[in-house]
């Protein structure tokens, strides 16, 4: 697990933010989990992909 997912398990534990700077951040945080994700996600589709490229 990297650092970053480590933070925002700490930070899925809190309440809601309540001013609109704590909503950015939260924002920002979520924006980069889900870039995370899409990149873990093509990485794995990439390599099983690349057998069906070889056929042709």
């Amino acid at each position: 697990m990297d650092p970053f997912d480590s933070l925002v398990e700490l930070i899925e534990g809190k309440s809601k933010p309540k001013n609109k700077k704590e909503k950015r951040k939260w924002r920002e945080i979520e924006q980069y989990k889900e870039k995370k994700e899409l990149e873990r996600e093509l990485e794995f589709y990439d390599g099983s992909l690349e057998h069906l490229l070889e056929d042709y």
